[in-house]
């Protein structure tokens, strides 16, 4: 595993289109093609790193805090004072060790190893677009009352999803919020249901409010707005149909334009959500640079603090907050694994963590509920992180068509998705599984709207419907086992509560 890491949680990105019949290889742990994308900066934004620096208390910044930082050579980009976070920009490399010994000062980090800008790209390819003929041809087949693509999803009704829409199909008043790499808010399907004022840009750390800033660039990753497909993808005649098409979907750009989410870029995000009255956030990905952040370490510790804040913060203002489990066929739950990839903008190497002590981030933060992938079988899939006591959790993420094949009329194991610029396509991994948990935790808010998030999460769990454990699990069928499932029906390592159901979100 010495390829570059994707950062958001995708494993696969595949055109769709009526060649898509054929299966597909499905490669979890390989990385698009990392190409160098440098961009004019001034030499000293090149010597610069963005760091954190964590209040004691959690709360606003102390005067002496901030002369410190400014005495240490630190340029204050933004300060969250409900939760004590500040971003800065310094380029001493002994910033962050200064700073930490200042009184008031719990936690002080670099989010990033690379210079300012960073020099990596993902490039995902061009995929397919549909054809005019291929829409007819589609729009023909379609059942009546269907979009014309919702033949294509397996995954609707493996959450009971097409029922529930014949009851609800969510609320106009619940907004889900994609925390990724942008949303088009122009495509046909997401239109509809766009939440502009809960839309922002905080890829900088600090909120970027202009026209269009939450939407991805044309060279930029089409991640977030398959994902926001996949939860409100309206019911309106075209394309194909979200979880929750009916509730409203905003985009918070946190990923830059080479590909990665920083910390204060994250920060920004459940910030933003917080404050502009969103209901469920969803987090298909990880906080770069490190895969597993250690408590041990003081740069990684300070990542882990600032999120962990701004997490708490927006689940006090009324959020549940959604994650992807990852998608490294890792045990969450065991007591080492092996990281190759962090960190992803330096050098990384081979490094044995405790998954106890060293954080996955948001997936693996209290509160935060955690999203297993299945196939089409209903198996967990290939790839996808798994743990007793980690997975919250399954729904539908995708996987190889050759290892889990739908039911016809659907042709790919995979998940059928918007992709920039009236596009559709197909996508895997458990940042496709998150998102549809995300819709159902939707549709349950939709229901009951004064519910906080601790009843929402509960509901959502105890309307899962359990799933035994797989055993053995070999999902290739070579003879050897996968990977080991412990934990009884309706809660174990691979799909935590159990399938996530729409139908009971909206009837009970």
């Amino acid at each position: 595993m010495t390829a570059s890491h994707p950062r958001h949680r995708r494993a696969l990105v595949v055109p769709a289109g009526m060649a898509l019949a054929t299966a597909l290889a499905f490669l979890p742990n390989t990385a698009a093609t990392a190409a160098p994308a440098h961009q004019g900066a001034s030499s000293a934004d090149a010597a610069s790193l963005s760091y954190v620096v964590n209040v004691r208390g959690g709360h606003g910044a102390p005067a002496h805090v901030k002369k410190a930082i400014a005495k240490a050579g630190g340029t204050i980009v933004t300060s969250y004072e409900k939760i004590g976070v500040i971003v800065v920009h310094a380029s001493d490399a002994d910033f962050a060790k200064t700073i930490r010994k200042v009184p008031g000062v719990q936690s002080a980090g670099a989010t990033r190893n690379a210079p300012l800008p960073s020099a990596a790209t993902t490039d995902l390819g061009s995929p397919k677009v549909l054809s005019a003929a291929e829409v007819a041809e589609a729009t023909e087949e379609a059942a009546a009352g269907q979009d014309p693509l919702q033949n294509l999803q397996w995954d609707l009704p493996a959450i009971k999803a097409d029922k529930a829409h014949e009851k609800s199909l969510g609320s106009p008043k619940v907004t889900v919020a994609v925390i990724d790499t942008g949303v088009d808010d122009t495509h046909p399907d997401i239109a509809p249901n766009f939440d502009r004022a809960a839309s922002v840009n905080c890829v900088a750390g600090k909120p970027d409010t202009s026209e269009g800033a939450w939407r991805p660039g044309a060279a930029e990753s089409p991640h977030g707005t398959h994902v926001a497909g996949e939860i409100a993808a309206a019911k309106n005649g075209v394309g194909m149909t979200g979880v929750a098409p009916g509730v409203k979907v905003s985009g918070i750009k946190v990923s830059n334009p080479d590909g990665y989410f920083y910390t204060e870029a994250v920060v920004c995000g459940f910030m933003w959500a917080a404050e502009h009255g969103v209901d469920v956030t969803n987090n298909s990905y990880y906080t770069d640079p490190w895969y597993f952040n250690c408590k041990n370490d003081p740069d990684q510790k300070a990542l882990v603090e600032a999120v962990s804040r701004a997490t708490r913060y927006a689940e006090r203002k009324g959020a549940v907050n959604v994650a992807a489990a990852g998608n490294e066929n890792y045990d969450l739950a065991s007591d080492s694994i092996t990281d190759p990839v962090s960190p992803n903008d330096g050098t990384p190497s081979d490094r044995e963590i405790d998954p106890s002590e060293c954080l996955d981030i948001p997936t693996q933060l209290p509160g935060v509920v955690t999203v297993a992938s299945t196939g089409a079988k209903g198996l967990k899939s290939s790839f996808s992180n798994y743990g007793r006591g980690v997975v919250d959790i399954a729904a539908p993420g995708g996987d190889s068509t050759a290892l889990q094949t739908p039911e016809p009329p659907a042709t790919s194991g995979l998940i059928l998705g918007p992709l920039p610029g009236g596009r559709w396509g197909y996508m895997a991994g458990t940042s496709m599984a998150s998102p549809h948990v995300a819709g159902v935790a939707a549709l349950i808010k939709s229901k009951h709207p004064y519910a906080p998030p601790a009843l929402v999460k509960a509901l959502l769990y105890a309307q899962a419907d359990a799933t035994a454990c797989t055993k053995p699990y070999d999902i290739d069928n070579d003879g050897k086992v996968d990977a080991v499932c412990e934990g009884p029906k309706n809660r174990n390592g691979f799909y935590g509560w159990g399938m996530t159901d729409a139908l009971d979100a909206v009837t009970r």
